[in-house]
């Protein structure tokens, strides 16, 4: 028996090191040639890497979370024959897989799985061993307040039920031969509705969750771009009403084609305005002090996975319809959801977009997607009576659909009128869909 030293192949150009994001083997296991070892992620990228050989693992480098050098040992097994003790290993075969990548920012990292480190529960003590008894002798009741226990005459359902409850047996009063009965419970329970009797919810457990992969990633960038950019927020409200209906009649008629939501019209109205507003759709190299206008609108929608907040990118979302914006979004979100989605898909983005859809709150306050300049955040939409002029200029009440739009900018590069402006010209698109449609 010999042993094989598989270490930590160069896996991308200017890589030094690489983080243990998930072990599929420990040591005492069996692994075939091929098969898989562990998850390493890179600055770009998640890789998987496979055994050259097949024996047993008897050395693992590290835990999930800890960062190894390019070179350095991260396993060894032991092999049938004289092995290749302190050889470097070939690289593995099809290893470079990528997968689930960029997370918040463009030079985010990759879905990983949180590693949650429970600690060891306190072993309850055993409980007393219940008496047996007869329809003579029954065993009092835990009293739950100063009372003193009484002798109460009940079966073990009734009461577990009134233990389960918080209900001193002592206080409840029987209908009939001495015994309480779930309908005594009941009757006390619609007597003492404000009594507090049910417990409040369930005890949940202590754990320590290790930050490691793409939560570590998404921590890093949201905590940079705070600490770098100082972010104004600035919010409107915006009458949707016009553009539900237009959506509503566009999707009547698509056929085979994707469902249009809210978005691929946003977007096409920011794409429209951009040209107008440079300064927006653009990247600050803080360290440079250059910042860098882009004439192409390369669209970031943040999308929420299992694994994270990622960031897919609609490349030249400027040159796409709205049919064409609705399916790409739907692609990019699966392709970020099962891991699927390639580098180039999540990076690059020059401005993004951040939606909660139902759940987007009255108003919010996004963070800048570093080293971008801006974000946009659409909210909830809600029906509101609203003072409405007719076509004699009368003002009457209608219900509309409201939605409010909020947006997060860098003031070392926007400033509070360019915000204020480009969200009034963006107002008047979206309350006027024609205009969003002509082109």
């Amino acid at each position: 028996m010999g042993r094989y030293v598989f270490t930590l192949p160069d896996i991308g150009e200017g890589i030094a090191e690489a983080e243990i994001v998930a072990w599929h083997v420990k040591v005492g296991d069996t692994v075939e040639e091929d098969g898989r070892l562990a998850d390493m992620m890179t600055d770009k990228a998640t890789v998987e890497m496979e055994s050259p050989v097949s024996g047993v693992v008897v050395e693992v480098a590290g835990d999930a979370g800890d960062v190894i050098a390019i070179g350095s040992a991260l396993v060894v097994i032991e092999v049938e024959g004289l092995g290749q003790e302190g050889a470097h290993a070939p690289a593995p075969k099809a290893a470079a897989v990528e997968k689930r990548i960029e997370a918040e920012t463009p030079d985010a990292g990759d879905v990983d799985r949180v590693v949650a480190a429970a600690p060891e529960p306190e072993p309850e003590p055993e409980p007393e061993p219940k008496p047996k008894h007869t329809p003579a002798q029954v065993e009092p009741v835990e009293a739950h307040t100063s009372t003193p226990a009484a002798r109460v005459l009940a079966s073990p359902a009734v009461r577990q039920r009134a233990k389960d409850l918080g209900i001193d047996l002592a206080e409840v009063r029987p209908a009939e031969d001495g015994r309480l009965r779930h309908a005594d419970l009941d009757a006390f329970l619609s007597y003492n509705a404000s009594g507090g009797f049910q417990p409040a919810g369930l005890k949940g457990k202590d754990e320590q969750v290790r930050v490691i992969g793409l939560r570590r990633r998404i921590a890093e960038n949201m905590a940079a771009s705070k600490r770098n950019i100082p972010h104004f927020a600035y919010v409107e409200e915006f009458d949707v009403t016009a553009l539900e209906e237009t959506r509503a009649q566009l999707n009547a008629g698509r056929a085979d084609r994707p469902k249009l939501t809210m978005l691929p019209f946003l977007i096409s109205a920011i794409c429209k305005l951009l040209p107008k507003y440079p300064m927006l759709n653009a990247h600050y190299d803080d360290e440079a002090g250059v910042v860098a206008r882009y004439g192409s609108v390369h669209l970031g929608i943040a999308a929420q996975t299992p694994g994270g907040l990622m960031v897919p990118v609609i490349r030249d979302a400027q040159s796409r319809n709205l049919w064409q914006l609705a399916a790409e979004i739907t692609r990019l979100a699966q392709a970020a959801r099962d891991g699927s989605a390639k580098s180039s898909e999540l990076s690059g983005s020059t401005i993004t977009v951040t939606s909660l859809g139902p759940m987007g709150g009255v108003a919010t306050t996004p963070v800048i997607n570093r080293p971008e300049v801006a974000i946009i955040g659409p909210n909830r939409i809600v029906e509101r009576p609203m003072f409405v002029k007719d076509a004699n200029g009368v003002e009457r009440i209608e219900k509309r659909k409201i939605m409010n739009i909020s947006m997060s900018g860098d003031h070392r590069v926007v400033d509070g009128w360019d915000a204020a402006s480009f969200a009034q010209d963006l107002k008047k698109l979206i309350e006027a869909p024609a205009l969003i449609l002509a082109g």
